[in-house]
C-alpha cells in the first residue's frame, strides 16, 4: 500500500513521510533498500526536523547494519553539525560516536575517546539521550581496559531509567553493547537478563530480521563465556540461521560465525571449525565494522589448533599493530596477547613471556578475574617448568572467583599436567579429576579427552563424576552466598559453617557458576533468583 500511495503520487509535503515509512517497512528485511529510499526522502524540501532526525538516524542504522560503516559515521557527524536544536544535535553526536566506535577503521580513535569522555562528564541530566552518550562511555572504558568498575559505573548509570531495544529512532546497538559490558566485567547473568529483556522487546513487536539474529547470537556468546558450550552452540546457529534469511545482514553474520568458530573450538571439534571458516570465506575478508569477537583472533585461534604457528603469529601482530593504535587494551575484550604468546612459546620463548606479562598486567589493571585467570593461565603454558607451577596456581585461584566454567577446567587441567610434569602426582590427580568434571559439564570434549590422556600417563584412572550437573544451589553453597554476599570474609564463612577455607573457596567457585557472577554482583544474583523461586 505504501508502494502504491507513492506511485499516485503524494502530495509533496507527505512525500518524505511516505518514503520514510516505507523504508522502515522494509529495514529488518532488506536493509540496502532502506538505504535507497531513505536517500531519496531527504532530498525533497521543508521536512519537518523531527522527521529529518528520524530519517538520518535510520539511514544511519541501514548503512551500519549492511558493513557501510564510514557513511553510516559521515552522515550522523554532518547531520550533528547543521543541527540547531540542542536534543537533535545531542542525539546526532550519540549516533556519530557509536557508528565510529564501531568503524574499524577509524582514523583517530583515541580523539573520539577523550571527545566522548568530556562529553559524558558534562552532561547536564538523564534523561534517553544523555542515557546513550553513558552506554558508550562505559563501552568505549571497557574496549580501552580502564578499571572495570569505571565502566560498571556508566553502564548503571546508563541503564537507570531503560533503555528500549526497539525505539526505532535509536535502535538496539547502544543497549545490547551495555548487556554485554556485563559478560565481560564476571556478571554474564546480569548480560542474560537483558538480553532476554531486549529479545523479548523484539519479538513483541514482530521483529524477526537483523535484530533477533544479533540477540539470538550474543546471547550465545555470553553463554559461551559462561562455559555452556551446548546451549552455545544452538543459540548462534539459530542467529546465523536468521542472519542468512536477511539480504545484506553482513555483520550479523560475521557475529555468528566466529562465535561458532570459537564454539567449536572449545568443544575439541576442530575440523568442523575449518570446514565452516572455509565455506563462509572467514579469514579472506576483513570487515568493515569493528565485530565481537574480533574475526582475524578467532581465525588464528582456528590456526594455532591445526597447528599452523607462523600464520597465527603473524596475523595476530596485525591484530595487535590495529588495537595499540585505537588504545584498545583489554584482553578480557580481544585477547591478541595471549594467542601470540601461545604461536611464539616455542620458536621465540622470551618474547612469548614478555606478551604474556603484559596481557596479565593489562588483565589486573581491568580487574575481572576471569581475565586475570585466562591471562596467568597462558603465561604459565608459555613458562613451562617447576616455575610455571604458581603461575599455574594463581591462574585456577582467580578463575574460580569468576563465572567462567569453562576457562577455569582448561586451567585445572593445564595446572594438574604441570604437576604430573614436574613429580608432584596426588596434587595432579586432584586438578585433573576436577579439570575433567568441569570439561565434561561444559561439553568441552577435547578438553575431556586431553584430561583423560593426562591421567592417563600419569598412572591414573579416571573416576565417575561426582556431582550430577545442576544450576540450582546446595544448602550450604546458599549459605556461604548469602554471607559473603553481606561482606564476611572466608574465615567467618568457614566457622559458620565448620569448613576450611579452602571449602569455602570451592563452594564459592561452584556458586559463581551456578549464579553467572563474580562475589560484585551476587546480592542482585541471590535476589532475583529468591524472587523466582517464590
Amino acid at each position: 500500500m505504501l508502494t502504491r500511495a507513492l506511485r499516485e503520487p503524494p502530495p509533496a509535503e507527505d512525500r518524505a513521510a511516505l518514503l520514510h515509512e516505507l523504508a522502515c517497512s522494509t529495514f529488518l528485511i532488506e536493509p540496502t533498500a532502506t538505504v535507497s529510499l531513505l536517500r531519496e526522502a531527504l532530498k525533497e524540501p521543508g521536512i519537518d526536523p523531527d522527521l529529518r532526525a528520524s530519517i538520518v538516524y535510520r539511514l544511519t542504522q541501514a548503512l551500519a547494519h549492511t558493513d557501510r560503516l564510514t557513511e553510516a559515521a559521515t552522515v550522523a557527524a554532518d547531520e550533528a553539525r547543521r543541527a540547531t536544536n540542542a536534543r537533535v544535535k545531542l542525539r546526532m553526536q550519540a549516533d556519530h560516536f557509536v557508528w565510529s566506535a564501531f568503524r574499524a577503521d577509524e582514523p583517530d580513535s583515541s580523539a573520539r575517546s577523550r571527545r566522548l569522555a568530556r562529553l559524558a562528564d558534562k552532561l547536564p541530566g538523564r534523561g534517553l539521550e544523555e542515557r546513550y552518550i553513558l552506554g558508550l562511555r562505559a563501552w568505549d572504558a571497557l574496549v580501552r581496559g580502564e578499571p572495570r568498575r569505571t565502566a560498571l559505573g556508566y553502564a548503571e548509570e546508563a541503564l537507570r531509567g531503560g533503555m528500549s531495544w526497539t525505539d526505532e529512532n535509536r535502535g538496539f546497538e547502544v543497549p545490547a553493547a551495555v548487556a554485554l559490558l556485563f559478560m565481560y566485567c564476571d556478571q554474564p547473568r546480569r548480560a542474560e537478563e537483558l538480553f532476554a529483556e531486549g529479545m523479548a522487546e523484539c519479538e513483541h513487536m514482530g521483529w524477526r530480521g537483523s535484530h533477533l539474529a544479533q540477540g539470538q547470537t550474543l546471547l550465545g556468546y555470553i553463554r559461551y563465556r559462561r562455559g555452556c558450550l551446548r546451549e552455545a552452540e544452538e543459540l548462534v546457529r539459530a542467529g546465523l540461521h536468521t542472519a542468512e534469511r536477511v539480504e545484506g545482514a553482513v555483520p550479523a553474520q560475521w557475529f555468528a560465525i566466529g562465535i561458532l568458530i570459537q564454539t567449536l573450538l572449545a568443544r575439541g571439534r576442530t575440523g568442523e571449525a575449518r570446514r565452516l571458516a572455509d565455506s563462509y570465506h572467514y579469514g579472506d575478508v576483513v570487515p568493515n565494522a569493528v565485530i565481537f569477537p574480533d574475526p582475524r583472533t578467532v581465525y588464528a585461534e582456528l590456526l594455532l589448533a591445526e597447528g599452523r604457528l607462523t600464520q597465527a603469529a603473524r596475523l595476530l601482530s596485525k591484530v595487535g599493530d590495529w588495537l595499540e593504535g585505537r588504545d584498545w587494551r583489554n584482553p578480557a575484550w580481544c585477547p591478541w596477547q595471549l594467542g601470540l604468546a601461545s604461536a611464539l612459546a616455542r620458536t621465540a620463548p622470551d618474547e612469548a613471556v614478555r606478551h604474556a606479562q603484559d596481557a596479565v598486567k593489562r588483565a589486573r589493571d581491568f580487574g575481572a578475574a576471569s581475565a586475570i585467570g585466562q591471562a596467568l593461565h597462558v603465561q604459565a603454558e608459555v613458562t613451562g617448568g617447576e616455575a610455571a607451577l604458581g603461575l599455574h596456581a594463581q591462574a585456577v585461584d582467580h578463575l574460580e572467583q569468576s563465572p567462567a566454567a569453562y576457562e577455569l577446567a582448561r586451567a585445572l587441567v593445564g595446572h594438574g599436567a604441570a604437576l604430573a610434569r614436574n613429580g608432584h602426582l596426588h596434587d595432579a590427580a586432584d586438578r585433573l579429576y576436577q579439570g575433567l568434571e568441569g570439561a565434561v559439564h561444559c561439553g568441552a570434549e577435547g578438553l575431556a579427552a586431553r584430561a583423560r590422556r593426562e591421567l592417563s600417563a600419569a598412572g591414573l584412572r579416571p573416576l565417575p563424576l561426582r556431582y550430577p550437573q545442576t544450576d540450582m544451589l546446595t544448602t550450604q553453597e546458599r549459605r556461604a552466598a548469602e554471607l559473603t554476599a553481606l561482606g564476611d570474609p572466608a574465615s567467618v564463612v568457614a566457622k559458620d559453617l565448620r569448613l576450611t577455607e579452602q571449602g569455602v573457596r570451592q563452594l564459592l567457585s561452584s556458586v559463581y557458576r551456578k549464579l553467572g557472577t563474580d562475589a560484585s554482583g551476587l546480592p542482585d544474583a541471590l535476589s532475583n533468583r529468591s524472587g523466582h523461586e517464590r
